[in-house]
């Protein structure tokens, strides 16, 4: 990851599958966070069924910066789901939908993404090899889970 601290900006960009909006953001320069940016990253990432709004980890738009970075990108990352509150994810859960009772996903530390114009597997061995935290791989549903917990993949 120490590629990540050496670049002078970061920037991501994000397609939000679900509300169809779109983000571009410079979030990092000039040595740190630009709190602004974070709260658009935030928003673009909220809970799309109850617009609930959360903090999402730094570290994890780090990682995503430098997977984007890996992949050799400058696309935006398609986002199927970022911040998920606990009604959101107890619902999903009751509807059989494989969602884990303790998701990441819940405390802004998750995200499910594809990358356009990149193969969904090739997607799945850049996380896998930045080892930044928890890789899921759902070829059927078509995303990539991406999370800051421990290293781990399924």
């Amino acid at each position: 990851m120490a590629a990540r601290s050496a670049a002078p900006e970061r920037a991501l960009s994000f397609d939000n599958l679900h509300t169809g909006e779109t983000l571009r953001a410079v979030y990092w320069a000039e040595g740190g966070y630009i709190p602004e940016a974070l709260r658009e990253i935030d928003h673009v990432l909220r809970d799309f069924r109850t617009g609930e709004v959360l903090s999402i980890d730094p570290a994890l738009i780090d990682l995503l910066f430098a997977l984007r970075r890996e992949m050799g990108s400058a696309a935006p990352f398609g986002v199927i789901s970022g911040y998920r509150s606990p009604a959101t994810n107890a619902r999903l859960q009751r509807n059989g939908g494989g969602v884990a009772s303790r998701s990441l996903h819940m405390v802004g530390k998750a995200i499910d993404i594809r990358l356009p114009g990149r193969r969904l597997r090739d997607l799945r061995e850049a996380a896998l090899g930045l080892r930044g935290g928890g890789v899921g791989y759902y070829p059927r549903s078509n995303f990539v889970h991406v999370d800051t917990g421990r290293v781990r993949f399924w």
